[in-house]
């Protein structure tokens, strides 16, 4: 099977970018500088933005045996660096320095830049310009600073752009990917989700034996999509446990354990351990403590309902790609942006084994996975949820009292937004408790409530999101049922801040 061999550089959308090869048809990789790599059936070969300046002193080099495989390279941002330096050219950081959407002059259309408009915008972040090509180099592109924004060297089949064109503020990013991938490279699409559901059940088969899983089942889409997957292989030797820790949506624990007991058929065990997770967060306040916290009880958790049971020896996860990315698990090189539940924050010493079926796809991916596994789609098209629940929607320290006031303003906004129609328009939506406290009037008395937050995106991966344009209609409905249904809420705002240069979760 042909392929397209991405290296790493330490991107945040290194994962990204292996995924939008996916969807043209192509399988595509992902490997470090550092790795011993294999070029069997390799069709060409990106190498990755990054942090780095190419004069840092541990910068990260471009294998010297690509070079000698006669295939077509596609450099991006600090690939394009990396190959100008290498090829003989110069780099330098320049005054000007372009970061966000910035305006694109296309100068030459054939091959990469082949049916794309002459002008467009591009996502760029970088401080460094190349200022001198490489020998028999030609200008392709620049921007309207009149900084070149890429270059090629057509007899060697290499490629350089200064911009990102695998996210989504990148316009006809997909184009360029695409030409570069079917035309450039000549791999025909033929890789699909369906071949990726055949080859992991039969990978899992061969890990697990017949040793026993277990599994923290939330309800969430990736907990479900992994559940599913694992029962599709090993059958009754996974045990899905749900674990109420409390920090759960409103009537979540009773939902989940009727849809996946009645429905699936799953062996579930439900553990209340709501005590024992508000004990440690207690006056606990800093985010990243809280993702620690709550990934090593759950992990303590599990093994104790494995040790019921010698045979469990595996912990399946819903891990996916932009967990790994954002805990900068997929390369030494990449920045940390938060830990993530299931990656970061697990502790270091384990009596189990980690399986995570999914994690080289996005979101979107496992949605579709889903549907291939015949998942309803009430539960594969629910609103992303995060691993630590509402700890990390309540700002500072966690109460029970605040607890049960996040679960409810999120039920009467959830459920305002499924009335009007936005729900399924929004790619998520939640509330957000903040610690503070403003003065307000309710029936004639003075009082000092809770101010919450409203945040909803757009997005298609989680790796890069707009704020949603919901109608002010809908916004004055929804502020006005919380602040009339739900005690000890004052006032509502709502956050307009895409990402980057924000997270989507305020913590």
């Amino acid at each position: 099977m042909s392929k397209i061999l991405i290296f790493d550089f330490g991107s945040q959308y290194t994962q990204l970018l292996a995924r939008r090869i996916r969807e043209l048809g192509v399988f595509s990789e992902v490997v470090q500088v550092e790795d011993k790599v294999s070029y069997e059936e390799v069709s060409g070969i990106i190498l990755s933005g990054g942090p780095d300046s190419v004069y840092a002193e541990d910068s990260l080099k471009i294998p010297e045996e690509i070079f000698d495989l006669d295939l077509p390279i596609l450099g991006i941002c600090y690939g394009m660096h990396a190959l100008a330096k290498k090829l003989g050219g110069d780099i330098k950081r320049e005054k000007v320095r372009e970061y966000g959407r910035t305006r694109l002059l296309n100068l030459k259309k054939d091959r990469l830049f082949n049916d794309i408009p002459e002008k467009f915008i591009v996502w760029m972040s970088h401080s460094d310009s190349v200022v001198a090509l490489p020998e028999n180099a030609e200008i392709i592109a620049k921007t309207e600073n009149n900084i070149i924004a890429g270059f090629e060297i057509k007899e060697k089949n290499i490629f350089a752009i200064q911009f990102h064109p695998e996210v989504m503020h990148s316009e006809y990013g997909n184009d360029m990917l695409e030409n570069f991938v079917i035309q450039i490279c000549h791999v025909s699409d033929t890789w699909s989700l369906k071949d990726f559901e055949d080859e992991k059940i039969i990978e899992i088969k061969e890990v697990v034996g017949n040793k026993k899983a277990i599994i923290g089942l939330s309800g969430g889409v990736d907990s479900s999509v992994a559940s599913v997957l694992m029962h599709k292989a090993i059958g009754n030797n996974l045990k899905a446990v749900f674990v109420d820790h409390g920090l759960l949506r409103l009537n979540e624990a009773t939902e989940v354990k009727k849809i996946f007991h009645e429905m699936f058929g799953l062996d579930l065990t439900v553990v209340d351990a709501k005590e024992r997770f508000l004990n440690k967060l207690k006056g606990v306040t800093d985010p990243e403590q809280k993702r620690k916290i709550i990934g090593e009880e759950f992990v303590r958790v599990f093994e104790e309902e494995a040790i019921k049971d010698p045979d469990y020896e595996f912990l399946v996860q819903g891990t996916i790609y932009s967990d790994v990315i954002e805990s900068a698990a997929s390369g030494k090189k990449t920045a940390k942006i938060k830990t993530h539940h299931n990656v970061g924050g697990l502790p270091e010493k384990m009596n189990l084994k980690i399986l995570e079926p999914l994690r080289e796809l996005f979101k979107d991916e496992v949605r579709k996975l889903g549907e291939l596994l015949s998942i309803p789609k009430h539960i594969l098209y629910r609103h992303p949820f995060p691993g630590p629940g509402l700890s990390i929607r309540v700002l500072g320290e966690i109460t029970e009292e605040k607890l049960e006031i996040l679960k409810h303003v999120d039920d009467v906004y959830i459920r305002t937004l499924k009335e009007t129609g936005w729900y399924e328009k929004v790619w998520q939506a939640f509330p957000v408790l903040t610690p503070l406290r403003t003065v307000g009037v309710v029936g004639d008395v003075r009082s000092y409530d809770y101010v919450v937050a409203l945040r909803a995106v757009d997005s298609i991966e989680g790796m890069t999101a707009d704020w949603s344009r919901i109608p002010f209609e809908v916004l004055e409905l929804v502020s006005s049922r919380i602040t009339n249904e739900v005690d000890n809420v004052g006032r509502i705002v709502y956050d307009i801040t895409s990402k980057p240069p924000a997270t989507i979760e305020w913590e």
